[in-house]
């Protein structure tokens, strides 16, 4: 589903973000990205989203190579990649309901189609008695399955998530990563960058480890492994 060939990128600045890295995920995995601020974890998932462009290399999504598709075609890749942010990235005059529903609105899809699968969702989360509220009435945990609910709208194939816990205490980290479980339970492809050493450890799945740009260990039921 997801292939790195020897990707390296290199900024313009000079620094050097990622070194000759490949892998494959295969459709229905679950991997982790670990490794210290400034491995390249953001990086390698921006790739992936064609927010930047490898240097040297290529990335393919479902055998496209992602850096070469046109601008008319991105926004058909990206509705197969959903993407959970550490920062949430919620619209903060709009509740619950409409910060999901907004994606869908955009999209052009019709108002019987919206509310039927925002409901849908929204119960996926556990959200469903909180959709009328602001994001300033919803707790960091509670945001972040808003930000997840959003993903998952257009029922993407894979769900990219930044860092998603960084902004939360153990309890709703918690939380948080049994959803991803469970999303990924349901067939979806979960690739999660993160720092968090318990959250690895627990999950005992797929880890990749970054360091200083290059992948260093990719284990099939990996530990977070401090280097």
């Amino acid at each position: 589903m997801i292939s790195y060939r020897n990707v390296t990128k290199i900024y313009p600045d000079k620094s050097v973000a990622l070194q000759n890295i490949t892998f494959d995920v295969g459709k229905g995995e679950f991997v982790s990205v670990v490794g210290k601020s400034g491995a390249g974890k953001t990086t390698l998932l921006k790739l992936l989203l064609a927010e930047e462009r490898p240097t040297q290399g290529e990335v393919l999504f479902d055998q496209l190579a992602v850096h070469e598709l046109s601008s008319s075609h991105l926004p058909q890749l990206r509705r197969s990649i959903g993407m959970v942010f550490q920062d949430y990235k919620l619209l903060q005059s709009k509740t619950a309901y409409e910060n999901v529903a907004y994606v869908m609105e955009v999209m052009g899809l019709d108002e019987e189609t919206i509310q039927r699968d925002v409901k849908e969702v929204l119960e996926i989360v556990g959200l469903s008695e909180r959709a009328s509220h602001y994001p300033s009435q919803l707790s960091g945990g509670e945001k972040q399955r808003v930000a997840i609910a959003r993903a998952l709208i257009h029922r993407p194939s894979c769900i990219v998530a930044d860092e998603p816990t960084g902004n939360l205490d153990p309890y709703h980290t918690r939380d948080i990563v049994r959803l991803l479980v469970k999303i990924n339970e349901l067939g979806t492809t979960v690739l999660l960058a993160t720092h968090n050493k318990e959250i690895v450890n627990r999950l005992g799945r797929r880890v990749l480890t970054l360091v200083e740009g290059k992948l260093v260990r990719d284990e099939k039921e990996g530990k977070f492994i401090v280097m």
